[in-house]
């Protein structure tokens, strides 16, 4: 391993760690949102109330010295209330652009699926482009620039379903989960007194989270490993419990997360394993069940799991 490599190693779970100080006992969901971040991905966090969901969103906000905002997403919100809105100034006889929530460094869309499509569509170009269009004016977001969205799946009443079109924005869709008996007994010990997030401290500021991202994109895909994603991605397309399978852009964004695991394991080069590893939190949201396998109760994440197992992995 050189310097390097240790460097990036060593960065990367200084900043899960220090998110690890507010949310104990979930190594594994921390880990997957530091990559997603480091990825230049948006995330999705999909579970029950009180689980840590918003909390973990501001810690990684607060390590990386990023500015935080937050949209509660209400089926009376409009895309003005996201991305800002141009207001006549009657002093200076000018139309002066006010910035809404998007133009934090981290925004979480909490509820996303509250909102009318027409509002979630309001955060397509920045998740996509990272930019925001108003009133024929692009305005470029700061960097680094994350959206993690949370919806509850116990909540059906009022929701609406993001279209296939948001979710494949979305890098990565994880669980929090409930904490095991010994985390839940530590949580009570060191947070029953206060919110851990007041007395959370910065681990890097934004120039390093950026210098990270690129260090990332140089790991080394080999051929044999972007046969393998390629692979991977027409078999999902030709699956038989499969209305969707993967578009290009799961394709790159299992590539990009691959990276950024290998460099985190102080690799310079993506491994097979690193895919597998990172399949179903890429690819399990972006599948479009047909209704047949809907009927049969088949789950997205069983389908991605097949379809690992029925591809050999590229040796050497």
């Amino acid at each position: 391993m050189t310097s390097e490599q240790d460097l990036f190693a060593k960065q990367f779970q200084s900043i899960v760690d220090n998110i690890g100080q507010a949310i104990i006992g979930k190594q594994d969901a921390l880990e997957l949102a530091v990559t997603c971040l480091l990825a230049e991905g948006h995330l999705l966090i999909e579970d029950a109330p009180g689980v840590g969901k918003t909390s973990l969103a501001k810690a990684l906000a607060i390590t990386v010295q990023s500015e935080f905002g937050r949209i509660q997403f209400t089926p009376d919100l409009l895309p003005s209330d996201v991305v800002g809105t141009t207001i006549w100034n009657r002093t200076g006889n000018t139309l002066d652009f006010r910035p809404g929530p998007v133009f934090a460094g981290i925004m979480v869309a909490d509820e996303i699926n509250r909102a009318s499509p027409k509002t979630q569509s309001a955060l397509l170009e920045a998740m996509a482009e990272r930019q925001v269009t108003v009133d024929g004016t692009t305005h470029m977001l700061p960097r680094p620039f994350m959206v993690i969205a949370t919806q509850n799946p116990l909540e059906h009443e009022g929701t609406y379903p993001l279209p296939e079109s948001q979710l494949d924005r979305f890098m990565m869709r994880i669980e929090v989960g409930y904490p095991s008996r010994q985390a839940e007994g530590e949580i009570l010990n060191t947070h029953g007194g206060q919110n851990p997030l007041d007395s959370l401290q910065p681990a890097v500021d934004p120039g390093t989270v950026m210098a990270l991202a690129e260090r990332a994109n140089e790991v080394y895909t080999a051929p044999a490993i972007r046969n393998y994603l390629v692979q991977i991605a027409h078999t999902s397309r030709n699956h038989p419990s499969l209305a969707l399978g993967m578009s290009p852009r799961a394709t790159l964004a299992l590539q990009r997360a691959g990276r950024v695991r290998a460099a985190a394991r102080g690799r310079d080069f993506v491994l097979p394993d690193d895919v597998k590893q990172l399949a179903k939190p890429v690819l399990a949201h972006r599948l479009l069940l047909n209704p047949q396998a809907r009927a049969q109760g088949v789950s997205p994440s069983r389908i991605v799991d097949s379809i690992v197992a029925s591809i050999p992995a590229p040796a050497g």
